[in-house]
């Protein structure tokens, strides 16, 4: 049997752990039970804020948290001895975060109600073009399409009679999910003041939550914030192809500041979003000609392209996943969950990811 008691148990790990007290392996197994319990209380958790439609709230409020964390050191470079002092810079900062984000969903509400981004009015000429472009598409293009103008609305009204019941629900449900957004932005600014007022040592299941839900913080930082950047890059050069190098050549798009808008929105979404707006920009192209349209894929294509590229630069660099990876993810919860689950997959994959990869599993 080994002698530990003249050996220096430092320098020996055989008698560093054949001296170990029973309570510290007693403590050890106590914090992995810990942490077990905070990632399955994490994982209820997010599917419950799926089911009961509360993913308005939780963007709403990891926004606010994330934007107040990222201003809040840029104004108190100068140390601020006085606590109440520091605590009333953040509260000053979380009211003109909230009012800026409110400012900026009423905008958007407002462009897309009016007479340039009415959506509806996009929706109708959409298929008024699709009409008018019979002559100019290829044979094969032809088969997918209806005959007449009248049969093309005689499927969208059995469409809309099909989907009443949802469709009026809809402002129902944005009415509430701007609400939600309220709530989640009020409920964000209040943990950011928490954090700026907590000093206390937290207790170890308090911290191993904690843990867990900054971990999903950072993840929605990683993923929002660049895909935001994306996707106003992309809207950018949309711009500039539909307002300025398409003029210089004579051709005007109709409904152009919409197709700028309908990009920025639809570019927020990884993969899905861009064939969502280049199919429409390309469908609107057709108004003028055949080849205006193979021009605007072409341009589309080209743009995309730059955006894979900063995509595997920027979200894959900081996440470590590749675009078949959150597409698979964006698949499957919205096979789940619909909707919600489309714009929910890129962060709960970017925090999965994060779990694994601190753990050395993947």
């Amino acid at each position: 049997m080994m002698d530990c008691g003249k050996r220096d148990r430092n320098a020996d790990p055989a008698c560093r752990y054949a001296r170990r007290p029973v309570n510290a392996l007693a403590t050890t197994a106590s914090a992995h039970r810990l942490e077990l319990f905070a990632w399955a209380a994490m994982a209820v958790g997010l599917l419950l804020i799926l089911k009961f439609k509360l993913l308005p709230a939780l963007l709403g409020g990891l926004l606010v948290f994330e934007l107040v964390r990222l201003l809040t050191p840029l104004v108190m470079r100068a140390e601020i001895g006085n606590d109440w002092a520091r605590i009333i810079v953040v509260v000053l900062i979380s009211a003109l975060v909230i009012a800026a984000v409110s400012l900026a969903i009423l905008s958007a509400i407002s462009f897309f109600r009016s007479d340039a981004g009415n959506l509806s009015t996009l929706m109708t000429k959409l298929a008024e073009i699709i009409d008018q472009s019979r002559a100019r598409l290829p044979a094969w293009a032809l088969t997918y399409l209806p005959e007449t103008a009248e049969e093309l609305r005689a499927a969208l009204t059995a469409w809309l009679r099909k989907n009443a019941g949802a469709l009026q629900g809809m402002g129902t449900d944005f009415a509430r999910a701007l609400a939600h957004i309220l709530i989640g932005m009020v409920v964000g600014a209040l943990l950011a003041l928490s954090e700026a007022m907590t000093t206390v040592e937290r207790r170890p299941l308090s911290a191993a939550l904690v843990e867990r839900t900054e971990r999903l913080s950072r993840s929605f930082r990683r993923v929002v914030f660049a895909q935001v950047w994306i996707a106003a890059l992309n809207a950018t050069l949309t711009a500039l192809y539909l307002m300025v190098a398409l003029p210089l050549l004579g051709i005007d798009l109709p409904l152009a500041k919409t197709l700028i808008a309908v990009t920025f929105v639809c570019g927020l979404l990884p993969v899905v979003g861009n064939l969502i707006s280049n199919t429409v920009i390309v469908v609107v192209s057709l108004s003028q000609s055949l080849f205006v349209a193979i021009g605007s894929l072409t341009y589309l294509v080209v743009i995309h392209k730059l955006e894979y590229f900063l995509n595997a630069r920027i979200i894959g660099s900081r996440i470590r996943a590749r675009a078949w990876e959150m597409l698979i993810a964006m698949l499957l919860m919205e096979a789940i969950f619909g909707i919600a689950g489309l714009i929910a997959a890129p962060i709960y994959y970017a925090y999965l990811k994060d779990e694994l990869q601190d753990r050395g599993l993947v």
